[in-house]
């Protein structure tokens, strides 16, 4: 009820103060997406595309959890006619609002529904994320990334999409993904009780906030995804650039982000 109330009265300030434009979501439909400002986070993430991946404004464009289009909306000004986008996933309404409403506009815009099973936001999909296999074909992204995808997606389920963004990058493509990296430095801040997530349940190669539904939030080990980044032959670009999740000192962004190259 609490949160209802809060949809409705933050909906009626938006309209009411002009707040809102017609390619942004109503508060109601933002829920699922995190903390932080719709808008602004979007513009963050496309300073990142261009200026540590290198994405270009004629890029074929793979945003695989795109969610109800944050990312892809500050792309609609950038991407011209001869790039395009495609946006995937699991959450069905945030597909359907992003087809009614950014499609229409910009047609080189698709989205596409994965009806994936996730313990913590799709309980009734019907494929496993480990066996899934996106409907695009082999090497037909310049570009792919992740925006809090793997902070959900417990090993084996990572896996296979690491195995898939390989597949579907070109030759010369890169991809940017962001994680909940435990090294050295973020332990000790969790560890001090200091971060602002609470990862205190550890596995060998994660550690999660939730022990009967670890896909909430998951923290990896580095150097178990510096590994999965090494088999599946996508190139680091160093440096990673860590996040300010784990309350240090010195950050980017609110996660950590690896960019990398798919090897030749």
């Amino acid at each position: 009820m609490l949160r209802n109330n809060y949809y409705f009265i933050t909906d009626t300030l938006d309209l009411l103060l002009d707040r809102r434009d017609s390619l942004t979501p109503p508060a109601r439909q933002r829920f699922f997406i995190g903390p932080g400002d719709f808008k602004s986070i979007g513009e963050e993430f496309l300073n990142y595309f261009i200026e540590i991946a290198g994405l270009k404004s004629d890029s074929r464009v793979l945003d695989i959890g795109c969610g109800i289009g944050r990312m892809a909306l500050p792309l609609t000004k950038y991407l011209n006619a001869a790039g395009g986008y495609e946006g995937v996933d699991i959450v069905a309404s945030a597909i359907n609002w992003c087809r009614k409403n950014i499609t229409p506009k910009y047609p080189n815009f698709h989205f596409q529904s994965a009806d994936i099973y996730n313990k913590a936001f799709n309980r009734r999909g019907k494929h496993k994320a480990a066996d899934y296999k996106f409907p695009y074909a082999d090497e037909s992204f310049d570009f792919i990334f992740l925006a809090s995808v793997f902070t959900h997606m417990l090993p084996f389920d990572m896996e296979n999409y690491f195995s898939e963004i390989a597949r579907l990058l070109k030759s010369s493509g890169r991809c940017l993904i962001t994680f909940f990296l435990i090294n050295r430095e973020s332990l000790k801040l969790i560890e001090a009780k200091l971060s602002e997530i609470d990862f205190k349940y550890a596995t060998k190669e994660y550690r999660t906030t939730d022990r009967n539904t670890p896909e909430s939030t998951l923290a990896y080990e580095e150097a178990f995804i510096r590994r999965l980044y090494e088999h599946y032959r996508l190139d680091i670009v160093e440096p990673i650039r860590y996040g300010a999740w784990c309350k240090r000192s010195h950050f980017l962004s609110y996660q950590d982000i690896i960019v990398a190259n798919k090897r030749y």
